[in-house]
């Protein structure tokens, strides 16, 4: 059953630390327990977004650049 990761707060989500560099994760990618999948922005700051639990992750449900609300879901881990 897959997990979902949420959204901690409302802002801008990007899956890469800045737009020259790769990805945290891909679709597929193992994850653990505290591993970065994203950054919300929010008032010029940003915040990582990390899994709960450890397994790959499926796939994401924001696409990169896209605005979301606290507890949106952002992707979903097996």
């Amino acid at each position: 059953m897959a997990t979902q990761i949420l959204a901690p707060l409302p802002g801008v989500f990007y899956r890469r630390p800045t737009p020259a560099e790769p990805p945290f994760k891909e679709e597929g990618d193992a994850v653990a327990v505290g591993d970065t999948i994203g950054l919300v922005e929010a008032m010029k700051s940003f915040f990582p977004v990390e899994a709960e639990t450890a397994g790959r992750l499926v796939a994401y449900r924001i696409e990169d650049g896209q605005t979301v609300d606290a507890d949106d879901v952002i992707a979903d881990i097996a």
